[in-house]
C-alpha cells in the first residue's frame, strides 16, 4: 500500500470480494483515465465476441494510461468495471479475470463491477473506468 492511501473495510459493512469499501487520499493530485476499451494502438476492436480477450486489452490499455502518468495499479483509487452482460458468471469471469492481471491491485480499492446494455464502440464488451492519487509534482 501506498504512503498516501488508506483503504478501509469498516466492520459495519459486509465482506467484500477483494475490494474495499473505502479509499482515502492523501496526496492532492489525482489521474482520471478516460474509459479504457478494448482497441489495440491502430484503434481496432481486440477481440471481437470474446469479453476476456477484450478485458486482456483493457488491462494492458489501462496499464500503459497509468505509466503515461508515473502511476502503478497500486495508485488507483476507485474503478468502474462495465461489462456488455446481465449473466453472473459473465460478470464474474471478468472480476476474476481483472484480479489474475498485472492489474490485479487497482481492484483492492474502492470498486464497482455493473452489467450494461451497450458500451461506445460496436462489438465493445468490457470498458474500464480508473482514478489514481499520483504522489509529488507533475514530471510532464
Amino acid at each position: 500500500m501506498t504512503d498516501h492511501l488508506t483503504r478501509i473495510n469498516p466492520d459495519t459493512l459486509h465482506q467484500t470480494p477483494g475490494y474495499h469499501h473505502i479509499t482515502v487520499v492523501e496526496a492532492g493530485r489525482t489521474a482520471h483515465l478516460a474509459g479504457q476499451c478494448p482497441l489495440d494502438p491502430a484503434g481496432d476492436l481486440v477481440g471481437p465476441g470474446d469479453v476476456l480477450a477484450q478485458t486482456d486489452q483493457v488491462v494492458a490499455n489501462t496499464l500503459a494510461a497509468l505509466a503515461a502518468v508515473d502511476a502503478s495499479p497500486e495508485d488507483v483509487v476507485r474503478t468502474v468495471i462495465y461489462v456488455v452482460s446481465d449473466v453472473s458468471e459473465v460478470l464474474g469471469s471478468v472480476w476474476r479475470r481483472l484480479n489474475d492481471s498485472p492489474l490485479a491491485p487497482a481492484f483492492s480499492t474502492a470498486s464497482t463491477l455493473v452489467g450494461v446494455a451497450q458500451l461506445g464502440f460496436a462489438g465493445q464488451l468490457v470498458e474500464l473506468d480508473v482514478t489514481a492519487a499520483l504522489s509529488g509534482p507533475t514530471s510532464r
